[in-house]
């Protein structure tokens, strides 16, 4: 008797497995699937439906059983691969930055590990310790609710509206065809056809309240980038001040040319231990950082600002390696 109680326990959720994927399965295909009858089938699938999980059924040629949403989310069963990739995601994500989902996070990591059997939460173990985790950041918390609804009007084409707070503090109503959303840099971002603009522009989601929407379609356009990560950044970039720098490094012409490449600045010889560098219009942070790379000493001439820049970042450094009192 046990072992029939095993054998009907351990098909019902192999059958529960297959069902699971997003399709309909001919009671037939199942069966043969299963290597029992369709009558066995049919019956299993009525034990899955009292157990809770809503099992649907389609008559007709192309017809069959598939699993649908329900009132109750019921148990879910993943293969090994699955397991090990939702316990990774869910690691990460405890420290994402969307307020509200790091302690729901750790709590469905932790429901997960223990369940898992040893040899799966061996390789989720290998995978955290081998995996340098980027730390939480101090960027704003973006609200989960706000995120649910951009995330339900991109997918379903919808127009939306909602408040927008500049940089400087001013608000002002927004009605927009949403695109995509971009997680870039510890902030989340919606790419939009803002329709009082008429143009395209990219949100700061953290920045968004009140989102509503409004249950007319979105008009279809071609968005002026590659994809919506390439225009978040490319807008960013050209929101970002860029200067040309000016500086005397302390380097063969030669070696300054093997050090830098090509394209990135504009070197003309001083004297045989020095060199001119004439640098392509860049932010000064980018600027600074290939100017330190270079591993020689140099003389910045302009801007003044990058000067500035390089003695903040200087004097940051110092303070992070003194001696502890």
């Amino acid at each position: 008797m046990l072992n029939g109680m095993t054998d009907t326990a351990s098909r019902l959720l192999s059958l529960l497995a297959l069902l699971q994927t997003p399709r309909e399965w001919p009671g037939s295909e199942l069966a043969e699937r299963m290597r029992v009858s369709p009558r066995t089938i049919r019956r299993d699938v009525d034990r899955l439906r009292e157990l809770g999980y809503p099992v649907a059924a389609s008559l007709g040629v192309t017809g069959g059983y598939r699993l649908v949403a329900g009132k109750a989310m019921p148990p879910l069963v993943l293969d090994d691969e699955e397991a090990v990739a939702i316990a990774v995601g869910l690691r990460n994500a405890a420290g994402h930055a969307v307020h509200g989902i790091e302690e729901a996070s750790v709590r469905a990591l932790t429901k997960l590990e223990q369940v898992l059997p040893p040899r799966l939460r061996r390789r989720v173990a290998t995978l955290n310790a081998a995996t340098f985790p980027a730390p939480p950041g101090e960027g704003p918390k973006v609200d989960a609710v706000t995120l649910t609804v951009l995330a339900g009007t991109v997918a379903n084409g919808e127009r939306l509206r909602f408040t927008y707070r500049s940089s400087e503090g001013a608000e002002s109503k927004r009605l927009v065809d949403p695109h995509r959303l971009v997680p870039l840099q510890r902030r989340w971002y919606l790419v939009a056809f803002d329709h009082v603009r008429d143009d395209w522009r990219i949100f700061r989601v953290d920045r968004i309240t009140a989102p509503l929407a409004t249950g007319a379609r979105a008009t279809p356009r071609e968005l002026p980038a590659a994809d919506a990560a390439e225009f978040v950044t490319s807008k960013l970039y050209s929101l970002a001040p860029t200067y040309r720098a000016v500086a005397t490094l302390h380097l063969p012409l030669a070696d300054a040319l093997g050090r830098i490449g090509d394209g990135l600045a504009d070197l003309e010889p001083i004297d045989e231990h020095r060199c001119l560098l004439r640098s392509h219009s860049d932010t000064l942070e980018w600027v600074a950082f290939r100017l330190v790379l270079l591993g020689c000493e140099f003389e910045v001439h302009e801007p003044p600002e990058l000067a500035e820049y390089l003695r903040a970042l200087g004097a940051r450094v110092l303070r992070a390696s003194a001696a502890p009192d």
